[in-house]
């Protein structure tokens, strides 16, 4: 079984071209779930049946896992025991008719204008990591990319003169994303200034954020530095570098940009995905009507 959970995974890297992420998260829903079939003493993918399927979803619901995680599990599930069937691997699939659980709409949390200009300030420019973090910020903040496309930016991926970077979003696909003078000034101030002397004797380097060795800097990295700057300029509600992603998309719609273009730059496949900022935005509304008009 964990053989072709293993082909199964090879399929979706080389057919689909899913990111490192994506593809660990699908290995290991999986391996949670054929270790529950070897406990039923099940040990090829054919001899599961619906009943088995079912009675591991009841496993996960007992296990108190919220709806979103059971319904991303079993998405696993179907796509896996789909490819088995197209391989001729299985004759019938027993996720077929199952449906996942109805999730409660998520609205996510987003900063204020003045919450974004507290973080970005944060920051002290005159220091080497001050620079740094402030660069990072501002940029995170103009663009909308995720956490991991800002890490994963190269020096070659950023043109400051026109204004743009280019990153490779999920399923390996690139964009181009427009950036802001701000933006741009601050970076530009970091790769004369600071990335230098950061960088040291590591000149093969090719990333544009580093850490304190003069290599690139980590996811784990940059989570901590934007919770540590919410911290110190007296943000109170929980800041992760998705929040700063959520305001950029809210703070655009909100402002009168067009759904399509948020969600290129974005680089969210369906529009879908970009709507739930539309939602986001008249729950703004209502929330500033009811507490600013006299008769509300």
């Amino acid at each position: 079984m964990e053989k072709t959970v293993e082909i199964f995974i090879h399929y979706l890297s080389v057919e689909r071209g899913l990111a490192i992420n994506t593809l660990t998260a699908y290995k290991t829903d999986l391996n949670q779930y054929v270790q529950y079939l070897q406990k039923q003493g099940i040990t090829k993918p054919e001899q599961a049946t619906k009943v088995n399927v079912i009675g591991y979803l009841i496993q996960l619901q007992k296990s108190e896992l919220v709806a979103s995680t059971i319904s991303r599990k079993l998405a696993a599930l179907k796509t896996f025991y789909r490819f088995l069937f197209n391989e001729d691997i299985i004759h019938l699939d027993p996720t077929a008719t199952l449906e996942a659980p109805r999730l409660n709409q998520y609205l996510p949390q987003v900063m204020t204008l003045s919450e974004v200009e507290q973080l970005l300030n944060q920051p002290k420019g005159h220091s080497i990591l001050g620079q740094r973090d402030k660069a990072m910020l501002e940029l995170l903040y103009a663009t909308g990319i995720r956490v991991s496309e800002l890490i994963s930016l190269d020096v070659a991926d950023i043109n400051l003169k026109i204004g743009f970077i280019r990153c490779l979003g999920k399923g390996s696909k690139e964009r181009i994303v427009p950036l802001g003078t701000v933006a741009s000034q601050q970076v530009q101030q970091y790769l004369n200034n600071s990335r230098l002397k950061l960088i040291r004797a590591n000149d093969k380097e090719q990333a544009i954020f580093i850490n304190r060795s003069g290599n690139r800097l980590s996811r784990q990295g940059f989570w901590k530095l934007i919770k540590k700057h919410a911290r110190e300029c007296g943000i109170t509600k929980s800041i992760t570098p998705h929040t700063m992603r959520h305001s950029f998309a809210t703070h655009l719609l909100e402002n009168g940009a067009d759904l399509r273009a948020v969600q290129e730059m974005l680089g969210h496949a369906d529009i879908s995905t970009t709507q739930i900022y539309t939602h986001l935005t008249k729950s703004r509304l209502k929330q500033v009507y009811a507490q600013t008009h006299p008769r509300a």
